[in-house]
């Protein structure tokens, strides 16, 4: 199939999509709450009658895979990368695939920018990651290399301060422990989140020391 019948096929596609809309606005507002990995930058919500699969085998293979691809985005933001993976299933020639994927992004329903902005936002602020850990979330949601760094770029250099934020939360429940045994197990936790080896061990100690019940933190046996 042409690249150009598949966009037109993607331009129809949502042209009706906005039909449905204008035909039944509460679609908009049955819309699921935005997930942690970054739904809420969506423009639309996509209406369930019109990403429903047509099972007329005699359906062409790009109407399907457009549907198809409607479908996940209503619930889930894509990366350029894992929306191409999706239309691979389909068996695409690639004019018709990028076809597609083109006429999506026209309308704002890919960007890898804005979901590399959500994805940075909800591993700082949501779930207290570092750097590290943000990275490879971007890596493997499919981000272009230079559009992960401009995102991570724009992130405060704060790392300490969350990493001990983190810390400090956790080492409450911590005190009936031993100094080395909660020591690294909390070191152990601020790692998994993507803070550095020395950081990690830094922050620990700095919350451990801060916590309630003496200058190590802990009480011993």
């Amino acid at each position: 199939m042409p690249g150009a019948d598949a966009s037109d096929t993607a331009l129809a596609a949502l042209g009706r999509l906005r039909e449905v809309r204008q035909d039944d606005p509460g679609d908009a507002g049955d819309a699921p709450a935005a997930d942690p990995e970054g739904t809420d930058w969506h423009p639309t919500w996509v209406s369930d009658r019109q990403v429903r699969a047509d099972d007329d085998p005699a359906t062409p293979a790009a109407e399907l895979a457009e549907k198809a691809l409607l479908k996940k985005l209503r619930t889930r933001s894509l990366s350029f990368a894992e929306a191409r993976a999706l239309l691979r299933e389909y068996q695409l020639d690639t004019a018709a695939a990028e076809g597609v994927l083109a006429s999506l992004e026209e309308y704002g329903y890919l960007d890898d920018t804005a979901l590399a902005e959500q994805l940075v936002h909800a591993g700082a602020d949501r779930k207290g990651q570092g750097r590290q850990a943000i990275a490879q979330t971007l890596a493997k949601r499919g981000i272009p290399r230079d559009v992960a760094d401009a995102a991570l770029g724009a992130l405060p250099d704060d790392d300490l301060e969350r990493a001990l934020e983190f810390a400090r939360s956790r080492a409450r429940s911590m005190r009936s422990l031993d100094r080395d045994t909660a020591l690294r197990r909390l070191s152990g936790q601020l790692a998994r989140r993507g803070y550095g080896g020395s950081l990690a061990v830094t922050a620990a100690r700095m919350a451990l020391d801060e916590s309630p019940g003496g200058s190590t933190g802990v009480r011993f046996h």
